[in-house]
């Protein structure tokens, strides 16, 4: 396993919610396990930073969203919690598991995200009807990214 995948794998463990990661390529096998005294985000989150790219600068903070009135509904944001790619669907060729105008409760699957050849279902964290989907079918998210408008 060359020392760039293995950066990789070190980053992608101090950056995620997971305590533990154990890969085996042919006979190689590595074990990274995150200190216990490490503080762990609320969000199982995982990005995996390019090695051979800058970061860039951080951008400068958008102004924040007016609060809603009382004839506005309150939007909640379903936001991508790792980089992979968005299946609104458990198949090609099956029903998608929301649409649009959809009234969902929480719990409920909203899509899939596939990351590292392990399929994360999204599942609602608040019960709502479904306002926009924001990613398209096989596209690749980032950690972050607003993947639904659920009002």
């Amino acid at each position: 396993m060359d020392l760039r995948k293995l950066k990789t794998l070190i980053d992608l463990v101090a950056e995620s919610g997971i305590a533990e990661l154990e890969v085996t390529e042919g006979e190689d096998k590595v074990r990274i396990v995150k200190q216990a005294g490490a503080p762990v985000p609320a969000v199982g989150a995982s990005t995996i930073a390019s090695l051979s790219e800058p970061k860039p600068a951080p951008a400068a903070a958008p102004a924040a969203p007016a609060a809603p009135t009382a004839d506005e509904p309150k939007v909640h944001q379903v936001k991508s919690p790792m980089v992979g790619t968005f299946y609104r669907a458990p198949g090609p060729g099956a029903k998608a598991f929301v649409e649009v105008g959809q009234a969902v409760k929480p719990g409920d699957t909203l899509c899939i995200i596939e990351a590292m050849k392990l399929l994360n279902e999204i599942e609602a964290e608040v019960a709502g009807t479904v306002k926009e989907i924001l990613a398209e079918n096989g596209q690749a998210v980032e950690y972050g990214q607003v993947l639904f408008l659920i009002t």
